[in-house]
């Protein structure tokens, strides 16, 4: 996995014979509170390597174009206007600035329900955001989404029940926790495996050092938590990356053990 160009809103990779595309959605401050312990009650204090912004956490917001040249997928895509921060919503920005015509991206694949995730496939002005558009492959459990303004995506949805091939070279798993169907997408070049795993970290600061730390908006906590530890294990091994939504922009990143926990080694640094 290799940079070879980046900008404001943007990083592209080599990744063997496949190019991944980190697209910059922007970013969301939450409170600390929103973390939990083992026992799903508030942390007590954070650590003092973790940065704060004002009082809150500041969580990045991002989005992976993945091609081989022919075919593409996009993994996620950001919030649009439906989270009314104007922090967000850049993905349209990052897209032309990486070149990638929306009117090309006919797959998009989405981790989970949640707005900062799904909210991009409609445009600001209500217009689809991708006037092509032919599957949107998302957890079965999550395809409730797809009503308001959402709805007229319905017909393209593929729900995703088990493991599954969506294309040559991406397969889409389910780890159900932060959402009934929260999904991985698993991107194989020549080189390795590239993990895309949506919300499976939010504070990667904290939650690689800790990883029993979970989140408020896991829906089943502790489910959550088992996910997050097999992949983590999973992401040990040689020749594996994660990309991730909510790591520091690009989000592209090697996990290697460290003590009890985990250390994370960006392959790019931060843009925004």
């Amino acid at each position: 996995m290799r940079l070879i160009s980046s900008g404001q809103h943007h990083a592209t990779f080599e990744f063997g014979d496949l190019q991944v595309i980190s697209l910059r959605d922007g970013y969301i401050d939450m409170p600390p509170t929103r973390l939990r312990d083992e026992d799903g009650r508030t942390l007590d204090e954070l650590p003092a390597a973790v940065p704060l912004a004002g009082d809150n956490l500041r969580l990045s917001v991002n989005a992976f174009f993945v091609t081989d040249g022919t075919r593409s997928v996009l993994i996620d895509t950001g919030a649009s206007n439906a989270w009314h921060d104007p922090t967000m919503g850049l993905i349209y920005d990052a897209l032309d600035e990486a070149g990638i015509d929306r009117a090309h991206v006919t797959d998009v694949a989405i981790t989970h329900k949640h707005e900062d995730h799904v909210s991009g496939l409609i445009a600001p002005d209500g217009s689809e955001a991708f006037t092509n558009l032919e599957r949107v492959w998302i957890g079965a459990g999550d395809t409730s989404v797809f009503t308001g303004r959402l709805e007229p995506i319905r017909d393209r949805v593929v729900p995703v029940s088990e493991k599954v091939a969506i294309n040559d070279w991406t397969t889409a798993v389910p780890t159900p926790g932060h959402t009934p169907g929260h999904t991985v997408y698993d991107v194989r070049s020549g080189t390795g495996h590239l993990l895309a795993w949506g919300d499976t970290v939010h504070v990667p600061t904290l939650q690689f050092d800790h990883p029993n730390v979970s989140w408020e908006l896991d829906g089943n906590q502790s489910q959550a938590r088992a996910a997050r530890a097999a992949l983590l294990e999973q992401l040990t091994r040689p020749h594996h990356f994660v990309a991730g939504a909510h790591l520091d922009s690009p989000g592209i990143a090697r996990v290697t053990p460290s003590g009890d926990g985990y250390a994370l080694e960006y392959l790019a640094p931060p843009i925004g």
